[in-house]
């Protein structure tokens, strides 16, 4: 089992575009997540969005920096941001993302 949920216990279908940084000495990064039309913002689910939840068989990894980005008043899309201060933690949120990957079929792009 690996997921992202908005709302605990409500899985996100929707994969989304995933962007990494990392500090030259590689002890902080970031990593920004952006949903296009997200299940949690349609007519369908009542939940409110309470952070970020990224489950696997390790655990669970939590932000809280989550915000939504409006079209023409209606919300279109999420974008979360989850910040690794260390090295174990980035390690810890890469172990995620592979199975997060293999598990929808994101393919991974290093920059230039």
């Amino acid at each position: 089992m690996v997921e992202i949920q908005f709302s605990r216990g409500i899985t996100e279908p929707v994969v989304p575009d995933v962007r990494l940084t990392k500090s030259r000495v590689g002890e902080q990064g970031k990593a920004t997540f952006y949903f296009d039309h997200p299940a949690i913002l349609g007519n369908e689910v009542n939940e409110d969005v309470t952070g970020m939840y990224m489950l696997d068989e390790e655990g669970e990894i939590t932000t809280r920096e989550v915000k939504a980005k409006f079209v023409n008043g209606k919300p279109a899309a999420l974008e979360a941001i989850y910040i690794m201060n260390s090295t174990a933690e980035w390690d810890r949120f890469m172990r995620f993302m592979e199975r997060y990957s293999a598990a929808n079929g994101l393919g991974f792009d290093k920059a230039e």
